[in-house]
């Protein structure tokens, strides 16, 4: 395999629904080659992420398994070698060596255009390797159809498998992405600078990541921290970014597929007195680590040696290092009652996966962390005569009856002391009835802080089934919702898995749906669709909609469920745009429950309707016309 750079790994890479699915073909590419998408293309403009993916599946693909030959190249290089090869007249040698791999990755494929003998090479060799179940990825910065004088024959195989774009990063990501990159440099930034500079319109990670060098050259350079204030200054002036290599460097590969080397068969079972410390330290621990299971790719090579090796004693240790920590790891993942137990498989007994072991154990940790919760303070009973009796009695339908009536609840008011009281009451009430349920209060900013941590952390899947699994779900200062990017689609995917487990949801603002510009109008719809009522005149103190929340060990709340319902992905969820709750209709609509909402006029209550035009909920004069039940 050709020297790839060691930090362009999946683990590396941070995801967002710019390249979400490009990166789960490439890694169903990597752990089972020729059986799924084949041939993968992936094209983007420069600088997104295309080389980072390739390189990503060498380094899986290797480390799944030593025995397949994989080669990673660049178009630039397979030219100059088929040039070199007609020249000494090698031209079937050279065929042949493609021919034999079992995973090709070819970067910058657009450079076939006009090379037409290298066209005809590739075409035979992507034949050969596709009726032998190899795997081929490649990648190129525009689709097969868009590379000029590409011949039909090459457009059609490309064409032939799966192909997928990455588009550039939206801001959620953009944060993580900056994050990731200042946290592997061993730099901090000041909070708020990374927010900062990823609302920038930067048009790619590799401009991104020369943005992110300027602001930490800068700090190196004069010894201070770079503020958020300095940012809109620093991005105005010159800020041509330097190109961050994409895919040389490093080394390596020869060293892992030398640790992955096949185990002998037999140790030996005799060891006779004279044999050299070394080797019997080696031997020792072998046996031992067999006995128990481990795998000692990395110990083999010592034992095939004739004289003591240098640096022995470090490879001895760092296996033993190794070992003790996937022990640990085994330990920690029972006691939390892994809920996946099938990805630990082969996992925990292999050292050269240790790096994968940690990522389950940082899943597990995030799936089974329990929610934090508000602090003692008033229930709703202690409200009954603070807040609007509409408002209060909607707030105990959703918290106490089996099957609620409006569900999801949208409570607005200017002034969100009211809205937020009952809230705090609704969690409060909710908990003491059902001990075991799992609640969850947030805003919509430390919504889309967690979910920019799990990014960075490279959680995000377990963060999402853990948010999935709330039986109660409070969110407060949704008129946020209007800054987001990514998170309003995390928002409408969660109100969408709750919905289909029956759910309780209850959001709160300072306005109503229909004021909260610029978010998802299928978000928006979500809204309107339960019940919206402004909470006007409530009289109830600051510290009733105090929202504070504490560590669920301080308060003694209930752990985490652990395991919980299994939340299918989001591309195998059916998105219906269906409404639920309660909804006006048009007059005249089908079905004969249309009405027409009142015109305001001089008969009309003092300060207008109530509840305003903006509400779902109406009690009209004559019994007969009323479009809902009175709330009891």
């Amino acid at each position: 395999m050709s020297e790839l750079d060691p930090k362009f790994t999946f683990d590396s890479f941070v995801i967002g629904p710019a390249n979400r699915l490009a990166s789960a073909a490439a890694r169903r590419a990597a752990d089972s080659p020729g059986t799924s998408y084949n041939p993968l293309f992936i094209y983007s403009a420069s600088g997104l992420g295309k080389s980072h993916i390739l390189v990503a599946i060498a380094h899986q693909a290797a480390r799944a398994n030593a025995s397949l030959k994989v080669l990673y190249q660049a178009l630039e290089s397979y030219l100059e070698e088929l040039t070199e090869a007609l020249e000494k007249g090698h031209r079937d040698a050279h065929r042949d060596r493609y021919r034999e791999l079992n995973l090709l990755l070819l970067d910058d494929v657009q450079f076939l255009a006009g090379q037409a003998e290298a066209q005809e090479m590739l075409l035979g060799t992507l034949d050969a390797l596709t009726s032998a179940g190899s795997q081929i990825v490649l990648a190129s910065d525009r689709p097969p159809a868009d590379i000029n004088g590409l011949d039909a024959r090459l457009v059609s195989r490309f064409s032939g498998g799966l192909i997928v774009d990455i588009a550039a990063p939206e801001y959620e990501t953009r944060v993580a992405i900056l994050r990731r990159k200042t946290e592997e440099r061993g730099q901090t930034l000041q909070a708020g600078v990374a927010e900062a500079l990823a609302r920038f319109p930067i048009r790619n990670v590799r401009e991104l990541g020369g943005a992110l060098n300027r602001i930490l050259a800068i700090q190196d350079l004069e010894e201070r921290a770079v503020t958020p204030d300095e940012i809109p200054g620093l991005m105005g002036a010159e800020v041509e970014a330097a190109p961050v290599s994409a895919a040389g460097g490093g080394g390596g590969g020869d060293d892992f597929s030398t640790f992955l080397d096949e185990i002998s068969e037999e140790l030996g079972a005799v060891v006779e007195l004279q044999e050299d410390p070394w080797r019997k330290a080696v031997r020792d621990l072998s046996q031992a680590s067999q006995r128990e299971g481990f795998t000692i790719a990395r110990l083999q090579p010592l034992l095939d040696k004739t004289s003591e090796p240098s640096g022995w004693e470090a490879v001895v240790e760092g296996y033993k290092t190794d070992v003790a920590r996937l022990r640990a790891i085994e330990a920690e993942l029972e006691e939390l009652k892994n809920p996946w137990p099938e990805a630990a498989q082969g996992v925990m007994r292999d050292p050269e996966r240790l790096q994968e072991a940690e990522a389950l154990l940082g899943s597990v940790r995030e799936r089974q962390r329990p929610f934090q919760v508000l602090g003692p303070g008033p229930d709703l009973a202690a409200l009954v005569q603070g807040v609007p009796q509409l408002a209060f009695k909607a707030a105990q339908q959703l918290v106490v009856q089996e099957k609620p009536k409006y569900n999801p609840l949208f409570f607005w008011c200017e002034d969100p002391t009211g809205p937020n009281a009952l809230l705090a009451a609704c969690a409060r009430t909710y908990l003491k009835a059902n001990p075991n349920a799992r609640t969850a209060v947030t805003s919509v900013s430390d919504f889309a802080e967690d979910f920019i941590r799990a990014l960075s952390a490279g959680v995000a899947g377990a963060w999402r089934e853990r948010w999935w699994t709330v039986d109660l779900l409070l969110v407060h200062g949704a008129q946020a919702l209007s800054e987001t990017e990514r998170a309003q689609d995390e928002f409408f995917h969660l109100f969408e898995a709750l919905k289909r487990r029956g759910a309780r949801v209850l959001i709160t603002a300072d306005r109503s749906p229909a004021g909260i510009h610029g978010i998802d109008e299928r978000l928006r719809s979500r809204f309107d669709g339960g019940l919206v009522l402004e909470v006007a005149g409530a009289k109830v103190g600051p510290e009733a909609a105090d929202l504070t929340l504490l560590d669920a060990t301080v308060v003694g709340a209930p752990p985490a469920t652990q395991g919980g319902p299994v939340i299918p992905p989001l591309d195998e969820l059916d998105m219906a745009e269906g409404r639920g709750g309660l909804f006006m209709q048009a007059e005249g609509a089908s079905g004969g429950k249309g009405i027409k909402e009142p015109t305001p006029s001089a008969a009309s209550p003092p300060g207008g309707w109530f509840p305003s035009g903006e509400k779902v909920v109406w009690h009209w004069p004559r019994l007969e016309d009323r479009i809902v039940e009175e709330l009891e």
